[in-house]
C-alpha cells in the first residue's frame, strides 16, 4: 500500500520527529538492557542510549521518560514490548495529549470497485472531528480471497475540529513469468475486504490516551 495523504491543521514537526527516533530508540533501550544486564539508574540508561545512536536529543527524551516512569517500570515494559512511539513521546511531552477527541468516518469507499490484475486500487475516505483528536494512527486491513490478511499502519498527526479526507493507494502487480522454468506468479483474482480502525494514539494500545474512534469496511474485486 502506498502512502496516505491528508490535510491537517496543526504543526506537529516536533512530535513527529520524536516518534520518528523513538522507533529506533526504543529498540536500541532493549538491546542496552539485555546487554547491560543491570543498569540501575536513568542516567546511565539514557547515557548509553545517546552514545550508541549518536544522538544527544534521544538521550535527553529517554531521561524524562525514564524519569516519569522510573527505572523499574521503564525497564519491566520494554522487556514486556509493551511501549508504542506515540505514548513514549507524550510522557516526554512532545507529542499533544487529548482525551475528549472524537472522529467518525464520513465515508469509506474503494475506486474503483472491480478491476483487472494490475489495476492501483483507492481507499477513498473522509471523517469528521468536532473535539478535535490527538495524534493516532490509521491501522487498514485487507483479507484477501484465500482468507490470508495483510496489514499497515499509517501515522495520523493531531488534528483540529474538522473534516478530513485521506486516499491510500493498493496496487495489485500484473502476471510476472520467470523465463528460466516458464513459471509465473499472478495477483490472486477475487474479492478483498478491507478494513480500516481510526485511533487514538496507536491502535491497540492499551496504555493511557490510545482508543479507537471509529472504523470503517469496504471491498473491491480484482478480475483476471
Amino acid at each position: 500500500m502506498s502512502s496516505a495523504s491528508d490535510k491537517s491543521g496543526i504543526d506537529m514537526s516536533v512530535c513527529d520527529d520524536c516518534i520518528s527516533e523513538a522507533v529506533s530508540a526504543i529498540n536500541v533501550l532493549l538491546n542496552l538492557i539485555l546487554d547491560e544486564g543491570v543498569i540501575e539508574n536513568c542516567g546511565d540508561l539514557c547515557d548509553a542510549l545517546a552514545n550508541k545512536t549518536g544522538s544527544q536529543p534521544a538521550g535527553f527524551v529517554c531521561l524524562v521518560v525514564c524519569n516519569a516512569l522510573g527505572i523499574g517500570e521503564l525497564i519491566r515494559i520494554l522487556e514486556h514490548s509493551d511501549i508504542d512511539p506515540i505514548w513514549y513521546c507524550q510522557i516526554a511531552k512532545l507529542c499533544p495529549i487529548n482525551d475528549n477527541g472524537d472522529a467518525k468516518f464520513l465515508d469509506f469507499q474503494m475506486i474503483p470497485s472491480t478491476g483487472r490484475v494490475g489495476t492501483e486500487f483507492i481507499i477513498d475516505c473522509s471523517f469528521q472531528s468536532k473535539n478535535g483528536t490527538g495524534p493516532g494512527m490509521l491501522t487498514i486491513t485487507i483479507v484477501t480471497p484465500q482468507n490470508q490478511t495483510a496489514s499497515n499502519n499509517f501515522g495520523l498527526d493531531a488534528k483540529k475540529p474538522g473534516t478530513y479526507d485521506l486516499r491510500i493507494g493498493v496496487k495489485t502487480l500484473s502476471r510476472t513469468c520467470n523465463p528460466f522454468d516458464d513459471s509465473c506468479n499472478a495477483f490472486p483474482t477475487g474479492t478483498y475486504n478491507v478494513t480500516a480502525y481510526l485511533c487514538n494514539g496507536e491502535c491497540g494500545s492499551h496504555h493511557p490516551h490510545s482508543s479507537i474512534y471509529d472504523f470503517g469496511r469496504s471491498s473491491f474485486t480484482v478480475t483476471p
